[in-house]
Parts: C-alpha cells; structure tokens; sequence
C-alpha cells in the first residue's frame, strides 16, 4: 500500500486502540510432482481471489473477541477456508512481518505456515464448504513457482495480477526467505509497479 512502512511485532502491538489489526497467511506444502512431467513444481502455495478481483492470502481482521492475533487469524481461516484447517493453528512461530499502513490506522501481520501435502490438498477440496466461499473468497489458487521456456509463463505472468495491499511482495518475499524458489529467479522478476 502506497504510504506503509514496515514495523516490527512489538512496536505493532503497542500502538493505541485506533489502530486495527489484519492477520492473513501464506500456507504451503511440498509437491513433487512435475508439469508435463518435466518441469519441477517444488512447493504448492495457496493464494484466494477475493470478493474485489484482487489476489491476496486468507485471513483478516482480528476482533475484539480473539484473544491474540494468532487467534484471530486462525478464526478467519475457518470462515475463509473451512473445517480442514482443524488439523493445523498457525502460532506466533510463524509470523513472518508487519506492515502500518498509518492513513488506513491498520497494521497487517503476516504469517508462512508449512502444511503436509495431504493438509493442504483437504483445505482446497474444503474450501468451496466454507462459510465465506463465494462471498469474500471467490476461489483459491496456486502459484506457479516455475517460470516456462519463453520466459513469461508461469511466475512472471502471475506477479502480473493485481493484488491487494503488500500481498505481492509478502508473496515474493517469502518465495526467497523459505527458498520455495531459486533466489535468483526472484531477483529477476520484473515487477510491475503496485496499481
């Protein structure tokens, strides 16, 4: 978001009670299979369309009834995702950053949660039961984390989509930090400017 800075945690949770809190999560899983049985997929990470065309991670606002932002989070994750999120509780060990966006009086957390692949495919097959589906959460998606012979298919063709607030650079960030994808594949990507 045009205007936000980065925060850590503690300066984030010392703010006033102005400032409302967003939670949302990267959730991921290894996958070895490989399109057309040549190109290595590596990893599965989930994104959602949202109810706004904007591409973003599942989560939300904390509210006044979750006890840590961890718990509110994981509550929009159910609403978001449905019940097979039960088998997993995204905790403070992976948090990953905070971003202020002062103007909106919002901070948005955000967390990588590493899931087996059987994990992740329940969430997928769940989600259309979701209480959200269909209303915030249009859909869910996968990330393709290769980049095709012509240079353009692939990752460099998704970063292209527009997405919501920091969600493109959480997304990039993370890719390198975990080593979901070769660093300097990412450090190639030309990125298209925020819209």
């Amino acid at each position: 978001m045009a205007g936000d800075r980065k925060v850590e945690l503690s300066e984030a949770l010392a703010l006033g009670p102005g400032w409302r809190h967003a939670c949302h999560a990267l959730l991921y899983a290894p996958d070895p299979r490989k399109l057309f049985g040549r190109i290595p997929i590596r990893f599965a990470v989930l994104m959602q369309m949202r109810f706004d065309g904007r591409l973003g991670f599942p989560g939300g606002f904390v509210d006044a009834q979750d006890c840590s932002l961890e718990d509110g989070l994981n509550r929009e994750l159910r609403e978001e995702l449905g019940d097979a999120v039960s088998a997993f509780r995204v905790e403070r060990s992976d948090y990953r950053s905070s971003h202020l966006a002062a103007n909106q009086r919002v901070v948005a957390h955000f967390y990588a949660k590493r899931l087996t692949a059987e994990q992740l495919q329940a969430v997928e097959a769940r989600a259309p039961q979701a209480k959200d589906h269909g209303l915030e959460v249009l859909g869910l998606v996968r990330v393709p984390l290769y980049i095709l012979r012509d240079g353009v298919g692939g990752l460099p063709t998704f970063v292209e989509n527009t997405f919501i607030g920091d969600a493109r650079e959480q997304l990039l960030d993370a890719l390198q930090d975990l080593e979901l994808m070769d660093p300097g594949i990412i450090s190639n990507l030309k990125i298209p400017a925020s819209k």
